[in-house]
């Protein structure tokens, strides 16, 4: 019934505007008529509707196609976000912690979403080496998706004591949360270990076997959880991750066929392309899949992340139209 809803309320949106390119095309016909009166005041009134009608019919057109595309039926999932330390050591755990931050300002700014950790892995200086959480709400993983892909920093890191820049990065990749009829799991094909927490936590940690890990053999994917305090809350959070992986892996390799036979301006496929650039020195944020650049810096630190989500929305409406026309 859910599906149904968002497929009546998608096709409603269509309806509604093509009656109102119809309504405009029957009324230009009609200004149209006017013209040849002989009334010379009638005429101009005339010209003047027939110029505001041509003009606004191409807006409506335009307004029209993105609904004609054919709907992602991912676009409404949940999102699995997993932001992890990369090249630059120290430096690159306190970027970690800046985008989880970025984040997180964005998705509490945002009416509606949840936010809801399945795993989190401190570095040093107040960084962190990796974090997995999970996004709740309407079109959550159709807002993030185009932020997976390698971020890089240029700064001069709180580590440097003679002020050099230094560019350092952190992977970003968004999952859209997968359900069981998504992605078939064959117990035959886990490899499941158990094993003693490690770090700071509660009083399970370091007393029993409550950490998972659990190996996807024919993939060679591997999930480890230990944030819960029972085996069981772990194998859970970790089969959830899991799924939530191939069928990321099963969407990439989709997205990878496409890209062969088009260019792809804004892809979700290729997870170690460098996207974007925050530049402290210039207060600069430029994103290289559109060309967009920002020097509110400030701003999309603290996950005013609304501009620059719309552009990367439309520019993914115009390669796919783009796409279609070819």
């Amino acid at each position: 019934m859910a599906s149904l809803g968002r497929e009546n309320q998608r096709l409603g949106q269509v309806v509604v505007r093509a009656q109102e390119l119809e309504k405009m095309d029957l009324e230009l016909a009609q200004a149209r008529e006017l013209l040849s009166f002989d009334d010379a005041e009638m005429a101009a009134e005339a010209r003047a509707e027939v110029a505001r009608i041509e003009a606004a019919i191409p807006l409506a057109e335009e307004a029209l196609k993105p609904l004609l595309l054919p709907p992602d039926p991912l676009h409404d999932r949940n999102a699995i976000v997993e932001i992890r330390a990369g090249t630059g050591g120290d430096e690159a755990a306190i970027f970690a912690a800046d985008l989880h931050r970025m984040y997180t300002r964005y998705i509490e700014r945002h009416g509606g979403w949840r936010i809801e950790t399945i795993s989190h892995s401190d570095g040093t200086l107040g960084g962190i080496k990796e974090s997995i959480f999970k996004v709740s709400g309407h079109e959550a993983f159709g807002a993030l998706r185009f932020e997976s892909g390698v971020h890089r920093v240029q700064r001069v890191p709180a580590t440097e004591a003679a002020g050099r820049i230094h560019t350092s990065a952190a992977t970003v990749a968004v999952l859209p949360e997968a359900e069981e009829v998504d992605v078939r799991i064959e117990d035959k094909d886990l490899r499941i270990d158990v094993f003693r927490s490690s770090g700071p936590g509660g009083q399970s940690v370091n007393t029993t076997d409550s950490a998972v890990r659990i190996t996807h053999m024919p993939s060679g994917l591997v999930v480890s959880q230990q944030d819960q305090k029972s085996q069981l809350q772990n194998k859970i959070r970790a089969m959830e991750v899991l799924r939530s992986r191939l069928l990321d892996m099963r969407v990439a390799e989709q997205e990878a066929e496409r890209s062969r036979m088009r260019r792809s301006q804004v892809s979700t496929g290729d997870r170690s392309a460098k996207i974007r650039t925050y530049n402290y020195p210039q207060s600069r944020v430029t994103d290289h899949r559109i060309g967009y650049t920002t020097h509110d810096l400030t701003g999309i630190m603290d996950g005013k992340l609304d501009e620059l989500m719309e552009a990367l929305r439309l520019a993914d409406i115009e390669e796919k139209l783009s796409g279609d026309a070819g």
